[in-house]
């Protein structure tokens, strides 16, 4: 496994564990926190289990899955990312967003980046 792709399952999990757990426990305090509100808990629990998903596949790929399983982890989260960046990238066209929104845009599309960047590399 490579340097580059080891150090973006292991950033990308503590990232994604962190900001998971805060939102499947307190998302309404948390994105009321940071200016993002009002938000829907149920979406936003969701949200929080999803995260918490993808930073256990990142674990497991960081902690040496075999070739088959990182390519699908890495390609599970490059899609998600791609996918998460289009989403809100739609959004920041429409209307004005705050600046956090726009902090979101920028990690969905630098891990896009990255994800690629290492399944390119292994092919």
């Amino acid at each position: 496994m490579s340097k580059l792709l080891k150090t973006t399952f292991l950033v990308h999990a503590v990232l994604s564990g962190v900001l998971g757990l805060v939102m499947l426990t307190v998302p309404g305090r948390f994105l009321q926190m940071i200016g993002w509100g009002p938000i829907d808990p149920i979406l936003s629990r969701i949200l929080g289990a999803a995260l918490l998903a993808l930073a256990w596949g990142d674990y497991r790929g960081w902690r040496g899955a075999d070739q088959v399983t990182q390519t699908l982890i890495v390609q599970m989260q490059l899609v998600f990312a791609a996918l998460a960046g289009l989403g809100v990238l739609r959004h920041l066209l429409v209307a004005r967003w705050p600046v956090m929104v726009w902090l979101l845009f920028a990690g969905c599309v630098v891990f896009a980046a990255l994800w690629a960047i290492a399944l390119w590399r292994k092919e």
